[in-house]
Order: structure tokens, then C-alpha cells, then sequence
């Protein structure tokens, strides 16, 4: 796996009688905002067998592709009584030499490095910083041995945190490319706080005119407002998908719509029941843009032409829809059966959006998934499983099915169930072909909890996705929702629910991949 692999560095100290240090590392990657922000670029134990005074530390910045991206280094020691700095620099260079004076007494020192970028630096760069060693007041030294696989940090672009924009919380990204090359980032505006329907949210949109590097403020493209007499937080519109007709460059957002039903869910229950009437079911809502995303048509129900009338739900799948290589627009769709049971299927119309056609569904007890054309010209589902909630064994994985009909019948694909693993959470899969036809996938790759964002590949159609073309973006916890998108022949692009800020976008470059 391609990441930060700061675990245990080799260690050479001299140390004074009876005493010896010890320093050691957590492995950790994370998205370093191009912001100007702070951000805990390391942690690590410096461990003290009797007391010590620590007059150096120093650092080496190999990795970094450019000095001047760096503002601001500094290190902090953690403690119960507070927090207290070591030294910060802005003199940043090959080598660096924090001095100061800091009393440890015997035992364990959690610190952290902390790093802070000039604002726009470019998201293609990387910055690294490592500890070399560290210099003592009785003039011992401890001398720490790097490790030679170390790989710097990739930038990213914070389109959101936590009550920015008078908006509490940002969730649930798509993105797609419009015709113009413009980036088109969806994304619900959470107000209130995080919660889900029922609440008030809106369907967001940024856009970047630069490849990603910059990006607008948010405005909202669907917002019901307080449709038939009720509140905005009775009116909450959540989990968008995008689609670009490459053929005419009309975009569809699709969304889910809650009218009433206060403190229930979709997928709960009376949440969304049978029938069409918007008291009753959870309504299938689109919007167009025929200007690559400049204005919007005013919300249209699509429930009544899509849904089963027994169904308790159907809904758009959040993430991205695709055009296939002969012109049939595809959506991932979900929904709950006439038992209230969750499946998972496609939607999709031959006539550039004119007529809708509805999948028979490709799993039960699922939900979220994501489509991707083979190279075959089949069409591969891979899908969020109920059954992953328990099952953390080898069997815990991504359902993925393959359809040759549009969605008639399915059947399993050799992945299915242990190839792709998952705490239970949406993913992101999309196609791109090159001199290869590539896969890439992008979610949690963690059977437990939302963290260690990853990007694999694989050049099979998704048989094996080798660790070698594992690339790790952030080992911490986030809400874990992702969505990829192909921003030119040599760049890949995600917008992702990260550890650091609601939503993150950062660039890959496809030769950071091993094939």
C-alpha cells in the first residue's frame, strides 16, 4: 500500500548512565490543507527513563516537492496539564533546528509535528517532514534513522469544515465533469447539525474552472423550501447523485425528498412508506443544468414514472452516474421492496434523459452502490452490504454484480463478498481507459470503523485490486463517503469525507499508481 509509513524508525542514542530515550513514530497519513490551516502532519512517544531537559529537535524535509509551499513547522508536547510548544519556524529548508528548553520527566511524551502551507499551494505537490534527531541539555543526543520508504503528504483542498458558511455540517459528496471541463462538486448543506432525514438540508454545489485546485463557494441548487405550508426542517433534501450527458452536456443532480415525517428516516420503518403521494413516500428529485452547471431548472419529481407503487422507497444512490460507450445514461438507484426490504439496482434511459427505465435489483438487504462499464461493455454494480454490519470475517466485503441485459439479470462477480472490504459505507467505482482499461475505487478500507481512506486499482475489471496499487490518503476517521472522478488522461480526482474537514478534494496523479 502506498502511504505514510512512519511505524518504527531505527534508533542510535547515546545516553547518560542509567538513563536512555527512546523515540518512536505512529504511522499516520493525512490530507495536508492547502488553507493555511494547522495540521498534525506526526505524532510521536519520546520516552524518558529519568529526567531530561530537550534543547533540539531536528527535522528533515525530504519529500517535499516545494520549500516555499511550507509556511510554518512545529512541535508540541501533549500533556493533561496542557499543551505546551516546543518551538514553530518559518525558516523552512532542507534541514531544520528547532531549539528551545523543555523539562521531561521520566515516562512516556506524546507530541505531535504540526505544519501549515501557503494558501493555494498546488495539490499536485507533497510535503514531508521528518525527525532526525534530538539534542539534550547534559548533551546526550538521540539520533533517529529515517525510514528509506518514506513518502510525503499529498495536499488537499478543504471545500468544507464544520460551520463554514453558515452550514453545520457538509456530507454525502458526488462529482462529475461537465462538457466545459468544469469540476461540478453535490453535496448535501446539513444546517441544523450532522443528522440525516428528517431535517433541513439542501443539495449544495461548488464548482472548480481549474482542475480542482480552486473552488467556489456553495450555493444551493435544490432546496423545497417550506413546500405545502411545512417547515425547512420538514422539506430536507439529502444524498445527490450527478450525471453528465457527454453527448449534449445536460447535467442531472438527483436527489432524495422528505415532505413532513419529522424525526424519522427513509430507510426506517414509516420513514417512507408505499404509494406516490408525498405524505406517504420519500420522493425521487431531479434538477438540469443545460450551462455546464451555471443555472438550474426547478426541482421535477420523478417518483411516480420510476417507483413501484408497493415500494417503500426508491431514490437516486448517491455518487455518480455514467455514460456508457454507446450513449445509454446510467444512475445507481436503491430502494425498499413492497416488504420494506432495502435492494439495489440501475436506472437508466436510452433518449438522453427523455424516458427512465428501472432495473430489476441487483442484491438484497443493500443499499448505496456505484456503476462502472467493463471493458466488455457490461455493467458492474458494486454495492454497500446490510451483511458487513456483523460480518467482519473473510467474507466481509463489497457485493458486486454484473449485468449484459441493463439490469434484467445479474450475477455475481468473482469479487463479490472479500475482495473489497467495508465498515459498511458508500464507495465510489468508475472506469477510465488509457492503454488499459482501468478500475478505481475509492472508500473506507477498513472492516470496523470509517477510516483509512483508500484508492485502489485494478486493470482486470475488478477481479484482483493488488496492494500495490493501494493508495492510502487519510488513516483517520472520517464519515467515510467518497466519490472519484477522471479530471484529465494523467489525474484522478476525489471528493471525500475526511478526518480533517467535512469534505477534502484532493489529485492523484495515474503514474502514482505501480501498473
Amino acid at each position: 500500500m502506498k502511504h505514510l509509513p512512519l511505524i518504527f524508525f531505527l534508533l542510535a542514542f547515546t545516553p547518560l548512565a542509567n538513563t536512555a530515550e527512546k523515540f518512536e513514530a505512529h504511522d499516520r497519513a493525512i490530507p495536508v490543507l492547502n488553507d493555511g490551516s494547522e495540521v498534525t502532519l506526526l505524532e510521536f512517544t519520546l520516552s524518558t527513563d529519568g529526567e531530561k531537559t530537550l534543547t533540539g529537535i531536528s527535522l528533515d524535509t525530504a519529500g517535499t516537492t516545494k520549500l516555499e509551499d511550507v509556511t510554518e513547522i512545529g512541535v508540541e508536547h501533549l500533556r493533561k496539564a496542557g499543551n505546551q510548544w516546543f518551538g514553530k519556524t518559518s525558516n523552512v529548508n532542507g534541514s531544520i533546528m528547532l531549539k528551545g528548553e523543555m523539562d521531561f520527566p521520566k515516562g512516556n511524551h506524546k507530541c505531535r509535528v504540526v505544519i501549515r502551507t501557503k494558501k493555494k499551494a498546488n495539490l499536485l505537490h507533497r510535503v514531508g517532514v521528518q525527525i532526525t534527531g534530538f539534542q539534550f541539555a547534559d548533551g546526550s543526543t538521540l539520533k533517529v534513522t529515517a525510514d528509506k520508504n518514506y513518502q510525503a503528504q499529498r495536499l488537499a483542498y478543504p471545500i468544507h469544515r464544520q460551520g463554514e458558511f453558515d452550514c453545520h455540517t457538509f456530507r454525502i459528496p458526488a462529482i462529475n465533469k461537465a462538457n466545459n471541463g468544469d469540476l461540478l462538486a453535490v453535496y448535501d448543506l446539513r444546517y441544523n447539525s450532522r443528522k440525516d432525514l428528517q431535517e433541513h438540508i439542501d443539495i449544495g454545489l461548488s464548482v472548480s474552472k481549474d482542475g480542482g485546485q480552486t473552488w467556489s463557494d456553495p450555493r444551493p441548487i435544490m432546496d423545497m423550501g417550506e413546500y405545502g405550508g411545512k417547515s425547512q426542517k420538514e422539506n430536507g433534501c439529502s444524498d445527490p447523485g450527478i450525471l453528465v450527458d457527454t453527448a449534449t452536456g445536460e447535467i442531472f443532480v438527483s436527489a432524495v425528498w422528505t415532505h413532513g415525517k419529522p424525526n424519522t428516516h427513509q430507510w426506517v420503518g414509516k420513514g417512507s412508506e408505499p404509494g406516490y403521494d408525498i405524505h406517504q413516500s420519500s420522493q425521487f428529485m431531479v434538477v438540469r443544468s443545460k450551462d455546464h452547471g451555471l443555472t438550474w431548472s426547478k426541482p421535477e419529481n420523478w417518483t411516480k414514472p420510476l417507483k413501484d407503487e408497493s415500494w417503500h422507497l426508491f431514490a437516486p444512490a448517491p455518487g455518480n452516474g455514467i455514460v456508457m460507450k454507446n450513449g445509454i445514461l446510467v444512475m445507481p438507484s436503491q430502494g425498499r421492496d413492497a416488504k420494506g426490504f432495502p435492494f439495489s439496482n440501475i436506472t437508466w434511459s436510452k433518449d438522453h434523459g427523455k424516458t427512465w427505465h428501472v432495473s430489476a435489483p441487483a442484491r438484497d438487504d443493500t443499499s448505496e452502490c456505484s456503476v462502472a462499464e467493463l471493458s466488455d461493455g457490461s455493467l458492474m454494480l458494486n454495492i454497500r452490504d446490510n451483511r458487513n454490519r456483523k460480518d467482519k470475517s473473510e467474507s466481509n466485503g463489497r457485493a458486486v454484480g454484473v449485468s449484459n441485459d441493463l439490469g434484467k439479470t445479474w450475477k455475481k462477480h468473482s469479487s463479490d463478498h472479500g475482495a473489497l472490504p467495508e465498515p459498511t459505507c458508500m464507495a465510489s467505482l468508475i472506469s477510465h481507459d488509457s492503454d488499459k482499461h482501468l478500475l478505481f475505487f475509492s472508500n473506507p478500507h477498513n472492516k470496523k470503523s470509517r477510516g483509512d481512506m483508500t484508492i485502489q486499482m485494478s486493470t482486470d475489471d475488478g477481479t484482483t485490486w493488488p496492494g500495490k496499487n493501494h493508495i492510502l490518503l487519510d488513516s483517520g476517521r472520517g464519515n467515510g463517503y467518497s466519490s472519484l472522478v477522471i479530471i484529465d488522461q494523467q489525474t484522478l480526482g476525489i471528493l471525500y469525507e475526511s478526518s480533517v474537514a467535512d469534505l477534502v478534494f484532493q489529485k492523484i496523479p495515474l503514474s502514482d499508481f505501480a501498473d
